[in-house]
């Protein structure tokens, strides 16, 4: 007997995109709201302790996963990446403006469109080779190296784009042989792991406001996934990958707004730019219908 496919709601779908889209941009928010009362890798520790709260419902699914040398390998190698990406992304929050992290953000697919065609043996069409030189002409334009300063913070972004592609292209591997669930379970106890001793290195003692924040941090990380995958499966992801792009907007406006940051238009431009390849590269796929092609993902991952 055949399965009915899953129905295509795009309304529904971008709504719950949208509802996610929310959910990062105020994550974004609130540990940009930190300021420098925590060092960055403290309060990268932190977010994922809380975080662990919300692994209560896979308890029994990680119980029941066998787990093989291979897995714990390909398991704390992802926990490593990850937690160095987590480290960069929450130290570039305290040195650039949001719309440029969530902008340089944008970069995560493209780096994984080419560690697929390098490491997993994905065919890199000509569509694909020139999206990804016109994505990073939208970076060029974020930057513009030459007629201002390329900060250390626009360099932890790009190191935090790069590890995050890795860290995605470690999970397709793990989802062959594991439940999603699974995945995202360790992948949160690995990373707390690997954040202990330099959490402890820099260790101060946090204020009731701080760990507050950080509580939030990790409910609406946890919401933001939740609703990111709600939205994928009621809509085709050429559906639902353009409406990440109002993260942007939404960050340019809470950063003038809430931390009084200027509105750079440039940086705007470049993750129009950034996200238009990106979406082209997955409106492509989705009318070939190329199923074993990894798809191109933007949400925030942390």
């Amino acid at each position: 007997m055949n399965v009915s496919p899953a129905p295509n709601r795009p309304a529904v779908g971008m709504f719950w995109m949208l509802s996610a889209g929310l959910c990062f941009v105020v994550m974004t928010a609130l540990v940009k709201s930190l300021g420098t009362t925590m060092n960055p890798i403290q309060a990268a520790f932190l977010r994922f302790v809380f975080g662990l709260v919300f692994l209560l419902p896979a308890l029994q699914a990680i119980r029941a996963t066998q787990l093989t040398p291979r897995l714990l390998t390909l398991f704390g190698l992802r926990g490593v990446v990850h937690a160095l990406a987590v480290m960069l992304w929450f130290f570039a929050m305290t040195q650039i403006p949001l719309a440029e992290v969530t902008a340089m953000n944008y970069m995560t697919p493209i780096y994984v469109t080419l560690g697929a065609a390098l490491f997993l043996g994905e065919k890199l069409a000509f569509r694909r080779i020139a999206a990804i030189g016109v994505a990073l002409i939208g970076v060029l334009i974020i930057l513009r190296p030459g007629f201002r300063e390329v900060s250390i913070g626009h360099l932890a972004m790009l190191g935090t784009a790069l590890m995050l592609g890795a860290s995605y292209l470690l999970a397709k591997l793990l989802v062959r042989d594991v439940k999603p669930a699974v995945v995202v379970a360790y992948m949160s106890i690995w990373v707390t792991i690997v954040l202990i001793p330099f959490a402890l290195a820099v260790w101060v003692q946090p204020s009731l406001r701080d760990l507050a924040v950080l509580f939030l941090v990790a409910s609406f990380a946890t919401a933001g996934h939740y609703f990111m995958t709600l939205g994928l499966q009621a809509a085709p992801v050429a559906v639902t990958q353009p409406v990440t792009f109002l993260q942007l907007i939404w960050a340019t406006a809470l950063g003038a707004l809430v931390f009084h940051e200027s509105v750079d238009i440039w940086v705007v431009a470049g993750g129009t730019v950034i996200v238009a390849a990106v979406s082209f590269i997955s409106w492509r796929e989705a009318r070939l219908n190329r199923k074993a092609v990894t798809p191109p993902d933007v949400e925030t991952k942390f």
